[in-house]
């Protein structure tokens, strides 16, 4: 397979992790304790992915300094974004609660919503079709972790959205749609960066895992923190060492 379309299958595969978290939390009636368990389990996932394989990646690519502007600028670019779309309704967006404003409560809030979903997910799918710029195979640790962390996003915001009101068809050609767009972000990556120096790979790479960190604390913890209590440090640790697990397998 042409290493253009293995990444944007990569990209989908991880991708479609949101859809099929997301028909779990709008047709099952999850505890939303278990919920936020499973949330802080993707959290911690992510983390490690960040930390072992884009960090140190990064760093091992182009030195310190574009893994340090590449990380500060997509934390800031994500905080930026996240920050205008929670005014505008998408604040509770990964919330499985009742904390997702409804189109009559805030009308735009849905269109928010999608926007944010896309926003959480396109630096997760660059960074897997960036991976194989390096000319090796797809780095299965990122697109593992990834896919863990997808299906409890999909998940907690499907059912937020339910409790919110919004229609079966509103959700899953949301999710089917950013799925679609994760993989063609993944092939993004690797067409967009092919032949780019290496410091700007580890400033890109740095960048997304800038903005994945961002989303992590602003998006994933307060729905795990929510329910999970004194339990979310155990199992988001947990998570995490699974993740490291892989990494050094």
């Amino acid at each position: 397979m042409p290493e253009w379309l293995q990444a944007g299958f990569w990209g989908l595969l991880a991708g479609s992790a949101l859809l099929l978290g997301a028909a779990v939390g709008f047709f099952a009636r999850v505890p939303r304790k278990i919920i936020a368990s499973i949330m802080a389990f993707g959290a911690g996932v992510l983390l490690s992915a960040v930390s072992f394989e884009l960090i140190a990646e990064a760093h091992e690519q182009g030195g310190l300094l574009p893994t340090t502007v590449g990380a500060a600028a997509g934390a800031l670019a994500y905080t930026g974004a996240n920050i205008l779309l929670a005014r505008r309704g998408a604040r509770h967006r990964k919330r499985s609660g009742d904390e997702q404003p409804s189109e009559q409560e805030q009308p735009g809030s849905g269109t928010a919503i999608a926007v944010g979903a896309l926003l959480d997910g396109v630096p997760e799918s660059v960074v897997i079709g960036a991976s194989l710029l390096t000319g090796g195979p797809v780095s299965l640790v990122t697109v593992i972790a990834v896919f863990l962390s997808n299906v409890p996003e999909g998940l907690s915001s499907a059912a937020g959205m339910r409790q919110a009101g919004r229609s079966k068809r509103y959700v899953f050609l949301l999710w089917t749609a950013i799925a679609l767009i994760s993989g063609a972000a993944a092939l993004a990556g690797y067409a967009l960066l092919g032949g780019a120096p290496p410091e700007v790979l580890a400033t890109i790479t740095a960048l997304a895992a800038g903005a994945i960190l961002a989303m992590i604390t602003d998006t994933m913890v307060p729905e795990a923190f929510e329910d999970a209590h004194l339990l979310v440090g155990l199992i988001t640790v947990l998570g995490f060492l699974v993740s490291f697990a892989l990494s050094h397998a």
